[in-house]
């Protein structure tokens, strides 16, 4: 029965992605639950049906004292069998079941079912920015958002249906049978109604915005604590505990004191509430009462009014706390929107198509780029490198080296100028099939928390164990593989590597990054720093690996030990954002110019970085 009702709805099934996302609280919400219509409309009837019923009871219960009252003891069962068998029959079969119904359909099919679609579709969005946009904010907060978001549209979900649709039907329910018994009745409940409103006019909207400020308060602990805890080698290595603790202490003391102003707000509207509800208790059943004394009603209406007013107010706190709950989560839902509903910043043209390989020719035309300041970055940068060449891009710390590799996989958008892979724009082809056909090693050759099979078939996720392990020999890794073992008992290729692949060594990180470019196999490789973290004899190992990796590819290597890209077609170097000389190892030597600079003042192969010309 349960499995039923929760596959009503299926959260991952196919939809048109949206750039530009709704930044509105109330497009933003729909948005995703506009798929959900019609389970929606179907649980507000049951809705409305549960809370009419409870009103019913309540005054059937006062018709009952009428009916015991006006009929003798011996003969009540016998006179009103028919209806107490009928009402016994409803209470005990068919009101369970509607409110049984009621409940399966928020708890199984809407609550989970709208949480895990919002949270997929989210996260697809969010994977879908651009490697720029993510470094703009902390990784903790960016996933804090995601994760709080989705049960907090569940929970507006929840409460509209649960509070706001209940307490409506019920309030009018009321007013329509207190009005039927005397007009007079409704007076006191239309004012409690209107007091009540005020009190959530008040105070509903600041809550709503110190639930705002709350959550982004405790997503910067998030962010704060994750940054401590991602970078904890440099925290223990300069002996910074106490920075770290004021840094977060900062940020709890923060989330501390917009807590006290969110729980001021409700402390105020418990006691208007507990004076309206004594003012409505006072006047509903003392005016019912009257009426009883003056033989204008029976005692089953006194019974049942006075039953009405304990309910409501008894429902009043819970009815504030869903109210003050349901703008709290919608102010959970605006902080989580500064995220999720940010537009696309690189987007793929409309029905771009597939990158075509050809031969692997790169075109680079008058490239800028300065990340939005004055200086740094690329200058006018223009390059025309042929399919099959190996080039070897060397320069200074901040010449532009990264800022090219990184334009050429479109991670940013130039500023000026143009890129073309054997004729094609890149910014014409679907960014994921520009990024299949390039393979990368990277100095930060950070891996996935993940096994170590994981981290080497990410190139090639088909890939066979046969083929990982022969990407492994030949990347010098398969040495450490077997011999690896985790916290977990797990050892050999299903050994975890921990958070960004921390357990290995630098030098082991690098031949799992390596594996992991072999295994891709793409037409364009780049390297950037590849064999740094390796040591001498490794490296020397690997060299073939890595040149016999190169053949038939297009290579762009960067690299400040000289020695691994001396054998490079072309070597282009690098000053300020421009291209200052191009050429063979051999000719640049030969120019006795800033590669030759480089190459007399390197030490062990690498560039003196810091020294000038």
């Amino acid at each position: 029965m349960f499995k039923w009702f929760e596959n009503l709805i299926n959260p991952y099934n196919d939809y048109e992605d949206n750039d530009v996302p709704p930044n509105r609280l109330t497009p933003f919400i729909w948005n995703y639950l506009k798929n959900f219509k019609k389970i929606l409309a179907t649980a507000l009837i049951f809705s409305i049906l549960v809370s009419t019923i409870e009103i019913f009871l309540i005054f059937y219960s006062g018709h009952l004292i009428n009916l015991m009252v006006n009929t003798e003891p011996k003969t009540f069962f016998k006179t009103h069998s028919l209806e107490l068998i009928s009402i016994a029959i409803f209470i005990i079969i068919f009101n369970p079941l509607l409110n049984m119904v009621d409940r399966i359909m928020m708890n199984q099919t809407i609550i989970p079912n709208v949480g895990s679609m919002v949270r997929w579709r989210a996260h697809r969005h969010v994977l879908r920015q651009s490697v720029g946009w993510f470094q703009n904010d902390f990784a903790g907060r960016i996933a804090n958002r995601l994760m709080q978001t989705p049960p907090a549209i569940g929970a507006v979900v929840y409460q509209f249906f649960d509070a706001l649709t209940y307490s409506v039907v019920y309030i009018l329910a009321a007013i329509i049978l207190l009005a039927d018994v005397d007009l007079r009745l409704t007076i006191p409940l239309i004012i409690w109604l209107v007091a009540y409103l005020a009190l959530s006019i008040v105070f509903i909207p600041k809550v709503g915005q110190a639930s705002k400020l709350s959550s982004d308060a405790r997503s910067s602990i998030t962010g704060r604590v994750v940054d401590s805890y991602t970078n904890i080698e440099s925290v223990k290595l300069f002996a910074h505990h106490d920075i770290e603790e004021n840094y977060a202490k900062e940020a709890i003391e923060n989330t501390r004191q917009k807590f006290f102003t969110e729980m001021r707000l409700y402390s105020w509207m418990a006691l208007g509430i507990n004076l309206i509800n004594g003012a409505l208790l006072f006047s509903v059943v003392g005016w019912s009462v009257y009426l009883w004394t003056v033989g204008l009603t029976s005692i089953g209406v006194v019974a049942a009014t006075s039953a009405l007013a304990l309910r409501l107010t008894g429902m009043s706190d819970w009815l504030m706390w869903a109210f003050s709950n349901l703008f709290q989560e919608l102010g959970v839902i605006a902080e989580g929107m500064t995220t999720i509903a940010q537009e696309i910043e690189l987007k793929d043209k409309t029905n771009a198509p597939e990158l075509k390989i050809l031969k692997g020719s790169i075109k680079i035309k008058n490239l800028w780029h300065h990340y939005g300041q004055e200086k740094g970055g690329l200058n006018g940068i223009s390059l025309d490198i042929k399919g099959g060449e190996k080039v070897g891009i060397v320069g200074r710390s901040g010449a532009g080296k990264s800022s090219l590799v990184n334009l050429i996989l479109r991670f940013y958008e130039a500023e000026k100028g143009a890129i073309s892979i054997d004729d094609q724009s890149i910014k014409d082809v679907t960014q994921n099939s520009l990024r299949r056909n390039i393979g990368m090693v990277t100095q930060d050759s950070s891996l996935l928390h993940r096994s170590i099979r994981d981290n080497i078939n990410y190139g090639k996720p088909s890939a066979s164990d046969d083929e990982i392990i022969a990407a492994a020999k030949k990347a010098e890794a398969w040495d450490f593989i077997p011999d690896l073992q985790d916290t977990e008992g797990r050892s050999g290729l299903e050994a975890h590597v921990g958070e960004r692949g921390v357990k290995l060594s630098g030098g082991q990180r690098q031949r799992i990054s390596i594996a992991r470019a072999i295994i891709k196999n793409a037409p364009i490789l780049i390297l950037d720093e590849a064999t740094s973290a390796l040591d001498s004899e490794v490296e020397f190992t690997i060299q073939d690996t890595l040149y016999n990796l190169m053949d038939g590819k297009t290579v762009i290597a960067i690299a400040h030990r000289l020695s691994t890209i001396a054998r490079m077609d072309r070597i282009v170097v690098l000053d300020n954002g421009k291209v200052v000389e191009q050429g063979s190892h051999d000719k640049l030597l030969k120019k006795n110019g800033l590669y030759h600079s480089f190459w007399k003042r390197q030490s062990g192969g690498f560039i003196g970085i810091d020294e000038s010309k």
